[in-house]
């Protein structure tokens, strides 16, 4: 499964966008208002929960400056990926998008697939206030 969230555009540079989400607890303040739980668990891992839904662990899987954050399911029984792209318009402001890319059989993608999607969107369009 394959989602990508709308392109945002920031008032700020790309380099600016890309040091915020290369701080893994910058993360805290894009949750939706339905975040049940935000714990940093290292460096470069992060725990979230929504209310009811179970635990995910994001770790910082690759980062490619100042353009791409990719983060990874650490642990669990679901593998999937958060990829930001973030790109230069002009030298204070930059376009984002978010991708989440995940191997589901076919009744889970149904199931979670509305509510992915509704997720990436709330992360993305919190970033222009965040950062």
């Amino acid at each position: 499964m394959n989602l990508e969230s709308p392109n945002i555009t920031v008032s700020k540079s790309s380099q600016e966008v890309f040091d915020f989400l290369a701080d893994i607890k910058n993360f805290e303040s894009l949750m939706p208002e339905n975040i049940s739980k935000f714990e940093v668990l290292e460096e470069d891992k992060f725990l979230f929960a929504l209310k009811g839904m179970p635990e995910i662990i994001l770790q910082k899987k690759e980062v490619i400056p100042p353009n791409k954050i990719i983060l990874g399911a650490a642990g669990g029984k679901i593998d999937f990926s958060l990829v930001g792209n973030i790109k230069d318009i002009d030298a204070s402001s930059s376009e984002v998008q978010l991708e989440f890319t995940g191997e589901f059989n076919p009744m889970m993608s149904m199931m979670i697939k509305g509510p992915i999607k509704k997720f990436i969107e709330t992360l993305v369009t919190s970033i222009p206030k965040a950062v």
